[in-house]
């Protein structure tokens, strides 16, 4: 913080008289707004120098063709540490279309996506792309890097099973098809709403520090395909027409090709997003992102039903079961003012179900302790939902234990939950399959839970892919 006052200092002349951290998101950048007086600035530091220098030239070459780009107005001797000027806390996300798609926020989108072709086209003019971080181009290798992301950052802990080198033959012929399409542009990388900020009522960039050489679609999908947006149709439709309309100066365009690229670019730039909805939200819990996972799921399912991916038929039979996992989450209204209670069963060996309300999870029983049923022919395919396992688990009282204790600990949070307004608990029982002894104690204090309390009640079978709802209203 010190090397930030210093280098304000050095451009001002004098101490900052306030300063206020800056809440971050995706990245381990750290911002601060410094005041001098009622002259408000942005002060950055970033350990990471060539990211910085990257971003610090891209802003200069972007300044130079006219883009709108914060100012850069210090920068460190090392490169660590810049000033740039504030161009205030509008954004065209948060303060727009979150909350909905009125005529002010249509014209801002058309003014955005209007702007694209030129960022693309002429900042790549006299661009020297081997400033760009952490690679010079859309390459194999990054396509790669998403793709994985995907793999083990989200579609592995989401728990469905799949057949890795089936998978990585689709990976390849994917990542043929996103190489085949070349053009002399420089990509954006993140060019979304988050990264639009809104100055009298024109928009203005940032976060490009990512930028690379690469295809021009890949910004087109990222911005018109941004998950928590959720975008209608038709204005998805008329942007495009706009980016035409822009991007004639630069580039002819073949219709049937250009819709075929962008359904491919939109496949592969959602698998990305769902990587790092992963990786920021089931690894590091940051609530933002684990919120946006369905919206990032349900523009998945569009796109399945929506464009032609035979060419990649396992990993479509792979995404499709991923979908399918999500969907028993929207199939009852829940009214999300009052109390949800999640619960779950599920196996140890595929880990223990995610809290995607962002609270970072709640009770997690360990019923593996209990004498199981699963060990003996007569119930090996049956589950704690069959009478026959009830009565196994029942016979010497052990389970019944079990469940007062868990009773005596879930009422009064229940209680206190209702008391305080809040809206989400949570809790899971794991066994060794998710099969007997885990289902059995789910089910029970879904159940009962439901009666006793009469609030809302989620109840996932998570291994038997089983969910039911109490106190619900169905659509």
């Amino acid at each position: 913080m010190e090397c930030l006052f210093c280098l304000f200092e050095s451009y001002t002349g004098a101490r900052p008289t306030q300063h206020r951290l800056l809440a971050g998101s995706g990245s381990n950048r750290v911002y601060y707004r410094l005041w001098q007086g009622e002259q408000s600035y942005i002060a950055v530091y970033g350990a990471d120098q060539k990211e910085n220098q990257a971003f610090l030239i891209l802003s200069e070459q972007m300044a130079n063709c006219g883009i709108a780009v914060p100012t850069v107005l210090a920068v460190s001797d090392n490169q660590q540490y810049y000033l740039l000027s504030d161009l205030g806390d509008e954004s065209l996300f948060f303060d727009h279309i979150a909350k909905g798609y009125d005529e002010i926020t249509v014209t801002l989108l058309h003014k955005t996506i209007a702007q694209l072709p030129r960022i693309q086209f002429e900042v790549a003019k006299n661009l020297d792309f081997s400033i760009c971080y952490p690679q010079a181009s859309f390459d194999k290798r990054t396509v790669y890097w998403d793709l994985n992301y995907f793999k083990y950052e989200f579609l592995k802990p989401s728990g469905v099973e799949f057949n890795e080198a089936w998978l990585e033959d689709d990976f390849d012929a994917l990542c043929a098809d996103l190489l085949a399409v070349d053009t002399p542009t420089f990509m954006y990388r993140d060019f979304q709403s988050r990264n639009v900020m809104v100055v009298n009522n024109e928009p203005y960039f940032i976060d490009y520090q990512g930028g690379r050489k690469g295809p021009f679609y890949y910004d087109l999908v990222s911005f018109i395909y941004q998950a928590k947006a959720n975008m209608p149709d038709s204005l998805r439709a008329s942007l495009i027409e706009t980016y035409k309309i822009a991007l004639q100066p630069y580039y002819n365009i073949n219709d049937a090709e250009f819709s075929q690229q962008i359904a491919l670019f939109a496949l592969f730039r959602t698998l990305q997003v769902l990587g790092a909805y992963g990786f920021r939200g089931l690894v590091e819990q940051k609530a933002h992102f684990i919120a946006s996972i369905p919206f990032a799921i349900a523009q998945l399912k569009q796109l399945l039903g929506q464009n032609d991916y035979t060419r990649y038929p396992y990993l479509v039979s792979v995404l499709q079961t991923l979908v399918d996992q999500y969907k028993d989450t929207q199939s009852a209204n829940i009214d999300s003012n009052k109390l949800c209670v999640d619960v779950y069963s599920f196996s140890y060996k595929k880990g223990i179900p995610t809290d995607y309300s962002g609270n970072g999870g709640g009770f997690v029983f360990d019923c593996r302790a209990i004498h199981n049923p699963g060990r003996y022919e007569p119930y090996k395919k049956l589950t704690g939902l069959d009478q026959e396992v009830i009565d196994f688990l029942e016979e010497d009282g052990e389970i019944l234990t079990f469940m007062e204790h868990i009773y005596a600990l879930a009422d009064p949070a229940v209680e206190r939950y209702v008391k305080r307004g809040f809206t989400h608990l949570q809790f899971s029982f794991g066994c060794t399959g998710g099969q007997h002894r885990s289902v059995y104690g789910a089910q029970h204090l879904a159940e009962h839970i439901a009666q006793k309390f009469g609030v809302q009640v989620r109840l996932q079978h998570r291994e038997r892919k089983i969910t039911q709802y109490f106190n619900c209203s169905k659509e």
